[in-house]
């Protein structure tokens, strides 16, 4: 079990490994599924049922993709309840930036599956043998023998059925789908490279720092990213104990500071670099202008803890899952 952790911290730490190991990965998949679950029924559903295995799990790959997204819920939680804090116009940006970088993360899995069954072929036959597109039946059974005949039992070839002097048609008429089918998935496959390198090569050439410090601002990230969980779980280890302590004891509870809703609310915004800060956070920025406030602020920080002074009925959106015992991404 270690080893596999470790492996996964080291697909985490690297992009690209990681973003091979989830087409990896969904590539496998679909080879289970292509030649265990999958089975053509070869009637009027073939378009239905061959475009379901195609597309639907490619979706749910998708939405698998937001779910897993920290920087989803980072956006999402507390949004609706969230003071309106910069103009209308660049809040809009913010978050439509921020969906554009989940949506490319969130599409390598789709986007595998979708490319490794075209390549396959088996889901693009059953389904085009299904149309009801006269036009397109006419097409692939054009120049070949008992025409008619082969539109009539167009839907029955991925099963390798039909009447025995269509063998032939049969074979060509698959043959024709099959190469349809993988043109359009080394096309897919093909523009899904050329845009990846195109998005990185406009990202880079717009970026604000050197290459060696955006290297070092991602291990700082991710560094921070580790830290946070571990010190988030240890004080509220502590926070538990002194709870749990003060009322079987029934003794007054000790003072453990913890930040404000303010505080919490400030660190969780998405962060955008800046040359004329040189933060590499929100953590980071919220830390550095807490040191330039002065004393009095200063000295109310210190003095917040557990006993907040906010009003009780003030509680943000985001505590309203904690009690229920969901896990939070």
């Amino acid at each position: 079990m270690d080893k596999f952790k470790t492996v996964l911290n080291i697909a985490n730490k690297q992009t690209n490994l990681s973003f091979g190991l989830v087409a990896l990965l969904t590539a496998g998949g679909e080879h289970i599924f292509s030649s265990v679950v999958f089975k053509c029924p070869c009637n009027d559903l073939n378009f239905v049922y061959g475009m379901v295995f195609l597309l639907v799990p490619a979706l749910a790959l998708l939405l698998l993709g937001y779910i897993l997204s920290k920087k989803t819920w980072k956006v999402m939680t507390g949004l609706c309840q969230r003071r309106a804090n910069l103009c209308r116009r660049r809040r809009l940006t913010a978050a439509l930036t921020a969906f554009f970088q989940i949506s490319t993360t969130a599409l390598v899995a789709p986007s595998s599956w979708i490319a490794v069954a075209l390549l396959n072929g088996n889901y693009y036959e059953c389904a085009m043998t299904g149309t009801n597109l006269s036009a397109y039946n006419k097409l692939l059974c054009r120049d070949k023998n008992s025409e008619v005949k082969c539109e009539e039992e167009l839907h029955r070839f991925p099963c390798m059925k039909g009447s025995s002097e269509l063998q032939a048609v049969r074979e060509d008429v698959l043959l024709t789908l099959k190469a349809q089918s993988q043109i359009m998935g080394w096309l897919l496959i093909a523009s899904v490279m050329l845009s990846n390198l195109l998005l990185t090569c406009v990202a880079r050439c717009t970026s604000p720092i050197s290459y060696l410090q955006l290297k070092f601002w991602k291990a700082y990230a991710q560094e921070e990213s580790n830290l946070f969980d571990s010190y988030s779980t240890k004080h509220a280890k502590e926070l538990a104990e002194r709870n749990l302590k003060s009322f079987f004891n029934q003794t007054p509870p000790e003072n453990i500071i913890t930040p404000s809703n303010k505080a919490w609310e400030k660190i969780s915004s998405l962060y955008k670099f800046s040359t004329k800060d040189h933060y590499y956070s929100t953590l980071h920025r919220y830390v550095e202008d807490c040191l330039e406030t002065d004393d009095e602020t200063l000295r109310m920080m210190r003095m917040a803890s557990v006993k907040s002074s906010e009003p009780a009925d003030d509680t943000p959106a985001v505590l309203d899952f904690v009690d229920d015992g969901r896990i939070a991404l």
